[in-house]
Formats: C-alpha cells, structure tokens, sequence
C-alpha cells in the first residue's frame, strides 16, 4: 500500500473502514457497482465544495464521511470476519464495542488525507457477470497523481434485508479483512479483546498506527 498517494490510500482506507460502524437503518437499494460510484461521486461533491471548511473542522468532516460511507456496509459480518476465530468466545456488547472503537480509530488516522480526493480517481470497471443471489465482487482501478492504475477490488454481501452492503476491500490482491483481521489477532494474543477495545477507544489513531507498525515489523 506504500505505493497509494496520501489522499488516494486515505480514500481506500476510509471506504473500508465503514464496514465497522453502525449503518442507519435504511439504505438505497443500489446495485453494488452503484454503490462504489456514489460513494466516489459524494465524496467528490461534498469535499470538493466544502474542503476549505471542513479543513478546519474535523469533527465536521468525520460526520460528512460517515453520512456517506455508512449506509453502504455490513457492520456485523464484517466485524466478525475481523474478529476471526476470536469472535466465536465474544458477547454481543464486545462486538459491538469493537467496532464502533476500530472504526472512530480508522475515521480519526484517514479523514484529512481525504481533503485531496477528487474526482476522476476511482473508475468502476465493467460488470464481468459474477453477480449472484448473495455476493459478488466489484472492480476498479485507482488512478494515481502519477497516471499509474492500482486494481481495487470490493466485496459485497446482501443483506437481510436485501441491501447490497460492502465488507471488504482488496488492495492489489491484499485484503482489508485479513490484514487487520492479522493485527487483531496479534494484539488479542498478547493482551486480550477488552484491553484491545479499550486501548482503541482512548488511544484511536495512536492505538491503530501501533498495531499497522508492529504488524510491519516496527516498535
């Protein structure tokens, strides 16, 4: 991911990170590749129009993201799936502590580098017919300040209520789930899930750099 621009990586991050927090309770009924070309396209309008204000008030500009991120996820599958084989000894409060905690810490470290997205950066690729009753796999490229493309792919699930919601995303062929689903469980194994829930929701940003450098081999 070293390769992604500021704003651009910060842009894949923020989009991710919706998976982890709580959706309102109705959603547009949009096709998933629909899905991905509005949040693109409201993320352009509203931080295009608005970025000298939102510059300056950062609790503003996490709202403005979370109103168009979040009807477009699946908070309880993608926080399970993150969760991993961790998931199967939690309560529901835990899980519902932990995402609301992982995603803040996301929103908080990723919101100003969205202040440069523009639009043009993200072209949704042609449906390939791997559209079926339950999941399917949207595909983009990511257009760099340079020219250069990146293959971004997102993952999408129906929901109960036969919503189609995001839950991952695939970075050049890395996953979003997996990856962090690796530095949880680092971070579980040498603490536990309550000391890593508490260490999110008071430390957020801090909290997540210090997870993404040890999984990187840092201190």
């Amino acid at each position: 991911m070293s390769r992604l621009s500021g704003s651009l990586a910060a842009f894949l991050f923020a989009l991710a990170a919706g998976a982890f927090a709580p959706a309102p309770a109705q959603a547009a009924a949009l096709a998933p590749a629909e899905v991905v070309q509005k949040i693109a396209d409201d993320l352009a309008n509203t931080i295009g129009a608005r970025r000298e204000e939102l510059k300056n008030d950062r609790d503003k500009l996490i709202n403005e993201i979370d109103d168009i991120l979040l009807p477009h996820f699946d908070i309880d599958y993608a926080s399970i799936l993150v969760l991993g084989q961790t998931a199967r000894s939690t309560t529901p409060e835990q899980r519902s502590r932990f995402a609301k905690a992982f995603y803040n810490s996301i929103a908080h470290r990723y919101a100003e580098g969205l202040l440069n997205y523009t639009r043009g950066n993200v072209r949704v690729l042609p449906f390939k017919g791997e559209l079926n009753d339950k999941r399917t796999i949207v595909r983009t490229e990511v257009i760099l300040d340079d020219g250069k493309t990146i293959a971004v792919d997102y993952a999408f699930r129906k929901s109960s209520e036969g919503d189609w919601k995001a839950y991952d995303v695939i970075i050049e062929g890395i996953s979003y789930i997996t990856n962090y689903r690796n530095q949880v469980a680092a971070e579980i194994k040498a603490t536990s899930l309550d000391s890593l829930i508490e260490r999110l929701e008071t430390q957020g940003a801090k909290a997540l750099e210090s997870m993404e450098k040890k999984q990187q081999g840092g201190t």
